[in-house]
């Protein structure tokens, strides 16, 4: 099953857009410019929130002990 997680390699911030382009596979300059594009045309506040919102609920990576 594929989760959602932040990303810890393609993180700028708190790894919210890394961890959605990671998701889809897609490359993460495009859901960073998506990213922007939104914020420009709903307001940045908004973005702002839903980013944060996002960077509340979308949990990190669980680590994987090597033995």
């Amino acid at each position: 099953m594929k989760r959602l997680y932040k990303s810890e390699t393609n993180k700028i911030g708190a790894g919210v857009l890394g961890g959605i382009s990671e998701y889809y596979e897609v490359d993460p300059i495009l859901i960073r410019l998506l990213g922007l594009f939104i914020a420009i045309i709903t307001g940045i506040i908004p973005f702002a929130l839903m980013y944060l919102l996002a960077a509340i609920v979308i949990p990190q990576r669980p680590r994987t002990r090597q033995e």
